[in-house]
């Protein structure tokens, strides 16, 4: 019998675990999943750098209600509201930390006529009717019940209850509609087998059973949950790793959540350039965007948004604009 060295038998290890580690990926690539639906078309853009009416500075959230747009428009500290060609039609807040004023605002939800906005740096959620009036503030600074640490998106659900994405607190709190405290789920935690832990939670929407959906932003992930906190299932990169490139169903930092009208979840895929559509149990179903500053590309997608036709809204990030995009018939 052939005897062989411990430094060889250590070299032929190591190439078969390279071998298996570049197959491995090859067959993560072979096997992503391909588009199921006909895609999206680019519309139209509107916005600019700047701060007078129409312009942006870091758009980082937007919603659709009763034809019209909403935009967080961050550094300007502001809300701007446009018809759903991104006219501009009216503007509200400034940058501060009272009543009507703004700190960074975030992902946008409108719920019974009513605008929420999660505020990063004001560690709060203000509420404002269409018209810009502020008419309540939840929540205050801190990691106790009810306070929160740069919060990122919030739900409603038809109860009024609020759900919200705190990101520095790396959970997802329950409150009642005037911010009193139910419960809290989640720890700290990267990896796809730590379930029910989020690193650094961006966003949270609702499904029409009540299950709650977060965006697990650095987590690279979706995850769910019922009504009452369990969860239930998970999607994203493998371990929990961001992915560079246009592998579908996997993300590079997952930044805002959005069902359609057909109860599809549309996913901002920042790092990536571009939408994700989803069934909701998980199952890719199409994608839209690449890197770029022409017509249809992005820089940084950040937040998205789908009207009742279907139509998609997405905030443009570095190239400081809105996109307008219709499913391809």
């Amino acid at each position: 019998m052939t005897m062989i060295k411990g430094h060889t038998v250590l070299k032929i290890l190591g190439s078969i675990v390279i071998s298996v580690v570049v197959l491995a990926a090859a067959g993560c690539i072979a096997f992503a999943p391909s588009a199921k639906e006909p895609g999206y078309e680019f519309v139209k853009a509107w916005g600019e750098k700047g701060s007078g009416p129409g312009q942006f500075s870091d758009p980082t959230g937007i919603a659709v209600a009763n034809g019209e747009v909403f935009v967080a428009d961050s550094r300007n500290g502001r809300i701007q509201v446009f018809d759903l060609d991104g006219n501009f039609k009216r503007q509200f807040g400034r940058p501060g930390k009272d009543p009507g004023e703004l700190g960074r605002p975030m992902n946008l939800t409108v719920h019974d006529g009513e605008l929420y906005v999660p505020e990063y740096f004001n560690d709060r959620i203000q509420v404002f009717g269409p018209d810009g009036t502020s008419k309540r503030i939840i929540g205050s600074s801190g990691s106790g019940p009810g306070q929160f640490s740069a919060p990122g998106g919030v739900a409603v659900g038809q109860n009024g209850k609020l759900y919200v994405a705190d990101f520095y607190g790396q959970r997802v709190q329950e409150l009642k509609p005037d911010g009193a405290f139910i419960r809290q789920w989640g720890t700290t935690g990267r990896t796809s087998h730590e379930v029910g832990s989020f690193y650094y939670p961006t966003d949270v929407a609702l499904d029409h059973k009540g299950n709650i959906y977060m965006a697990d932003g650095y987590g690279n992930r979706i995850q769910v949950f019922d009504a009452h906190g369990n969860f239930l299932r998970k999607w994203g990169g493998p371990l929990a790793r961001g992915i560079w490139g246009p592998f579908n169903g996997w993300f590079k930092t997952v930044t805002s959540i959005a069902f359609g009208p057909e109860g599809n979840l549309f996913a901002a895929d920042f790092y990536n350039d571009r939408v994700q559509k989803f069934t909701p149990d998980g199952t890719f179903l199409t994608s839209f965007g690449r890197k770029g500053v022409g017509p249809g590309q992005f820089d940084h997608t950040i937040a998205v948004a789908i009207a009742q036709d279907g139509t998609v809204f997405v905030a443009d990030f570095l190239n400081n604009r809105i996109q307008k995009w219709w499913p391809k018939r």
